[in-house]
């Protein structure tokens, strides 16, 4: 049986947190798309706040602390990724861009990612498409189409799983699940290429 690891990385800063909240509803359903699949999967859930000081010293000394390295090391060696961040100032948290920025970019180039946010507003919610994608885009990975974002209206919720909420969520895991499912060992050469700009500018010239 095939295995996938999937690494969850929650950027919510309370106890509990509606980000954490929406990132383990967004992997439950994707494992059990994996596991109908007929993949053995495993999760590991990251909660950034957890590693606050740990990211603020590596950047200070360029030496990761060994939680903080086993944590890399596990994104590292994921298939795919689910990332959900608060949303202040109209963009992703500090702390979540803070912990990207301490990942090697290539690491991250190829996987499956699925992207969620929470805010206060409905208001925020573009910040997935405006924020976050192009974030994700440029570290080249492979997004599902969908990304959900929840506000305070998608909590408290008791009905039998037809919310609005529930079924984006659907939709997205269902997504990264079918991206997870494909040939992963063909993803790095499926990566677009970076070239040096003096070979892009040799390549325009000569098609001219």
């Amino acid at each position: 049986m095939e295995t996938r690891r999937i690494t969850v990385i929650s950027a919510g800063l309370g106890v509990p947190s509606s980000s954490r909240l929406l990132a383990d509803q967004l992997a439950a359903v994707a494992e059990h798309r994996l596991a109908d699949a007929g993949f053995e999967v495993t999760v590991e859930i990251v909660e950034l706040r957890d590693l606050a000081v740990d990211i603020a010293n590596n950047f200070v000394t360029g030496y990761a602390a060994p939680r903080l390295t086993d944590v890399i090391a596990g994104v590292e060696a994921s298939d795919g990724i689910i990332a959900v961040s608060p949303v202040f100032s109209a963009s992703y948290s500090g702390l979540f861009k803070s912990f990207i920025d301490v990942l090697d970019p290539k690491s991250l180039e190829g996987k499956a990612v699925l992207l969620g946010a929470t805010g206060g507003t409905d208001r925020h919610q573009m910040v997935l498409e405006y924020a976050m994608r192009p974030l994700f885009s440029y570290l080249r990975t492979r997004m599902a189409a969908t990304a959900v974002f929840a506000g305070p209206q998608d909590w408290g919720n008791t009905d039998d799983g037809g919310s609005p909420l529930s079924s984006r969520i659907d939709r997205a895991a269902a997504e990264f699940a079918a991206l997870l499912a494909g040939d992963q060992s063909a993803r790095k050469s499926a990566a677009l290429e970076s070239l040096p700009f003096e070979q892009l500018l040799a390549g325009i010239s000569g098609g001219r």
